[in-house]
């Protein structure tokens, strides 16, 4: 069983990881991120919009702002994001919405979009009312559920809300006048891959010396530099899998030399029968593999309820949780490599046992 727990541990671990890096997999080449070049938590004039969207190159242009709100208390997070609604889905085609839906959710100032992980938890339905406490805006933000939508791709989130940045502006202009009329940040979407890094170039000489500079880069590079924050967590996490799968490794072999040591007679019988070192060892390395793939199995077993649970219970903070492919190979992997290494040192000794001073020893 121990075998079993340390690939259970070292899937989960990876698994972790991996959630976290789902964001740079389901970025798209042809997407710009224009962000303040202070901070991200500086913002930019909305007055950006129409000079972005004029330069060469430049296929679709929205924007966006983080409102950092709670629903209910501060335990029931999820993002809400407050969007131009009629350009954010166009450049974000992976957000599947129903025609009629999406037509209500552009007509109603008030109306958001739910991501279909969002409305099975909290079991909301089309038309329902829902209230966003401000904390960035110091506002209650009244909101009508008027679309749902569903992810492409397993990649995306389905745990967002995003509504009318109007609607949030108009709230800014009458209790906090200094924030209104910015954003958060722009999308860029460019006609082809090859253009990103030229226009990227032209954004940022754009609004050289201006008042707000901006830092353009790719949606994939977004992506890493906000991961980039939480490095030594991630480092810390990968460490801590790879530690698991040393320890058992130590357990194991101590167990095989154990039974080896124990089994000293039966090896100098086998030698004289006529049995070479070569069979003892395919004989120690068999046992060790054997006993490495059964708990190696039983821990892959285990890990998809495991990974089902953590989905689950840890989806308002993952986007996805993916248990891949690659991640079920490593485990098992790994634990038919600690099956050979713990073997190693046990069929050594077996092969150079003397046969009269292991019998020496039974008697």
């Amino acid at each position: 069983m121990g075998m079993a727990v340390a690939v259970l541990a070292f899937c989960l671990l990876r698994t972790v990881v991996a959630a976290w890096y789902s964001g740079v997999a389901a970025a798209s080449p042809v997407r710009l991120v224009v962000r303040n070049a202070i901070s991200l938590t500086f913002r930019l004039p909305i007055a950006y919009y129409p000079r972005i969207l004029a330069l060469p190159g430049v296929k679709k242009v929205t924007y966006g702002s983080w409102v950092g709100g709670t629903y209910i208390d501060e335990k029931h997070f999820f993002p809400q994001i407050a969007v131009h609604v009629p350009s954010y889905f166009d450049v974000y085609p992976e957000y599947v919405i129903d025609s009629g839906q999406m037509s209500a959710l552009r007509q109603d100032r008030r109306g958001c979009a739910a991501g279909r992980k969002l409305v099975d938890r909290y079991g909301w339905r089309l038309g329902d009312a829902i209230t966003i406490k401000g904390t960035a805006f110091p506002s209650e933000i009244e909101l009508l559920v008027r679309a749902v939508y569903r992810g492409r791709e397993p990649t995306v989130d389905e745990g967002r809300l995003y509504f009318h940045y109007e609607y949030l502006n108009e709230l800014a202009k009458k209790k906090m006048p200094d924030r209104a009329d910015q954003v958060g940040w722009f999308l860029v979407q460019v006609a082809s891959p090859e253009l990103a890094g030229p226009v990227a170039q032209q954004i940022d000489a754009l609004f050289a010396n201006s008042l707000a500079e901006t830092k353009t880069e790719s949606e994939g590079a977004f992506v890493l530099g906000m991961i980039a924050m939480s490095e030594a967590i991630l480092l810390a996490i990968q460490i801590v899998s790879w530690l698991v799968i040393g320890v058992i490794l130590v357990v194991l072999s101590n167990t095989m030399a154990m039974s080896a040591r124990e089994r000293l007679g039966e090896y100098a019988v086998l030698k004289t029968l006529g049995f070479r070192p070569r069979h003892l060892l395919g004989l120690i390395l068999g046992e060790s593999l054997l006993l490495a793939l059964m708990g190696g199995l039983i821990g892959l077993a285990l890990t998809f309820p495991a990974v089902h649970i953590f989905r689950t219970q840890l989806g308002q903070y993952f986007r996805v949780f993916p248990l891949t492919r690659l991640t079920l190979a490593l485990g098992l992997g790994t634990a038919l490599a600690v099956g050979v290494l713990a073997a190693l040192i046990p069929a050594w000794q077996a092969s150079r046992v003397e046969i009269a001073e292991a019998l020496r020893r039974v008697g």
